[in-house]
């Protein structure tokens, strides 16, 4: 599933200033692979369960995970990104 449009919730851009330089530069290496297809074996792509069963997540590493919803089939919004606490 290719992605055309990646949208950010605010709540994503605070939490995503605040993130160490080196898991920022990660994060840009994994959206390009989003992009080509969201479920790509390294992005371990699943969906969220509980108050977040809409919500879906991918990896950027062991710790970190970026938040998002699908808007349609080719449009996303990152919801929140960090480690697992954006769970909570």
């Amino acid at each position: 599933m290719k992605i055309s449009n990646i949208f950010t919730h605010p709540k994503f851009d605070k939490n995503y200033k605040k993130l160490p330089a080196k898991i920022k530069d990660k994060a840009k290496k994994r959206e390009p692979l989003f992009r080509e297809d969201a479920f790509h074996p390294i992005l371990k792509t699943h969906r969220l369960h509980g108050q977040d069963k809409n919500s879906w997540a991918f990896w950027i590493d062991y710790n970190y995970r970026i938040k998002f919803i699908f808007l349609n089939e080719s449009d996303v919004l990152f919801l929140d990104i960090g480690t697992h606490k954006i769970y909570k």
